[in-house]
């Protein structure tokens, strides 16, 4: 690691994480007019972002930087290519690990490791029947698409805010810092699938100025320091939440990652998929097995 790569994540310690993230979500849900629309031109140039994907090419369209951090695709852009007996990416973003949740623990990086129970609130119960099971972690650059979508049909069951730090999730500190994706501020999906139970956690970062869910809205911020979690009824009962796979669940205001959960024996992954894959919300993800 370089003086310059240590000092930057030396910095991220000594950082307000919290402070810092709730400025910067202040700053771009501001209606600002022109210098919302210069800063965007500018986003989108140093991160060299394809406008011509978007709903609206226009920065001027947006009248907060949210709204163009968050905007849609063009329709159809984004086609399910995978087929009734796959899952599918749930996002647009590189792989950053995928592989099997062994004695509990999921890779983060080269010599780094981290603890599905911790991953999902400290629940041991709920952690079990994703024990041996498999895992994939996918982070969102800031040109990525933000929208998070269903890897395969389910109905939500419980969702988990659990409080933590907002390092930065970038390849530098995945690398770097332990235990990243277990500590950072995060909410945890759990659904119930045909194909067992499936999580989708939804990790916080320095400057993700908000979480949200399509059927709970914001759940950060506010942050809190207790772990909160909400239940919701089965499948078939009254007031069951259920999505398609391919269908919208939530977004991230400014980048970030998401840790995919699934039970053993349920998939295998795509072949050719492997860290440093781009991924593309819709594309095959992995072969869904027999159960």
């Amino acid at each position: 690691m370089t003086l310059l790569d240590s000092l930057k994540i030396a910095g991220q310690y000594l950082l307000p994480q919290h402070g810092l993230s709730r400025l910067v979500g202040r700053l771009a849900a501001a209606e600002a007019g022109l210098v919302t629309t210069w800063c965007i031109r500018r986003f989108i140039a140093r991160f060299g972002i394809d406008m011509s994907e978007a709903q609206f090419e226009d920065p001027a369209h947006y009248r907060t930087f949210n709204e163009f951090f968050t905007r849609r695709l063009k329709a159809g852009l984004r086609p399910l290519t995978a087929s009734a007996q796959q899952a599918a990416l749930p996002v647009d973003g590189t792989v950053s690990q995928l592989g099997t949740i062994r004695q509990g623990r999921l890779i983060q990086a080269k010599r780094h490791d981290f603890s599905a129970r911790e991953l999902i609130g400290g629940d041991s119960a709920l952690a079990a029947p994703f024990q041996d099971g498999e895992f994939a972690t996918i982070y969102l650059s800031p040109r990525d698409y933000h929208r998070i979508h269903m890897p395969l049909d389910g109905t939500l069951r419980q969702m988990i805010y659990i409080p933590g730090d907002l390092f930065s999730v970038n390849p530098l500190t995945a690398n770097h810092v332990p235990n990243l994706f277990a500590r950072n501020e995060r909410v945890a999906c759990l659904f119930d699938t045909a194909h067992g139970p499936m999580a989708l956690v939804l990790v916080g970062a320095t400057i993700v100025a908000s979480i949200e869910t399509v059927w709970g809205g914001t759940v950060t911020p506010p942050a809190g320091k207790q772990v909160v979690r909400q239940d919701y009824p089965a499948a078939g009962e009254a007031g069951a939440i259920t999505l398609a796979k391919a269908d919208e669940m939530g977004l991230f205001k400014l980048g970030s990652t998401v840790v995919c959960l699934f039970a053993p024996g349920a998939i295998q992954f795509a072949d050719g998929l492997q860290p440093g894959s781009i991924t593309r919300m819709g594309q095959p993800f992995a072969d869904l097995l027999p159960r």
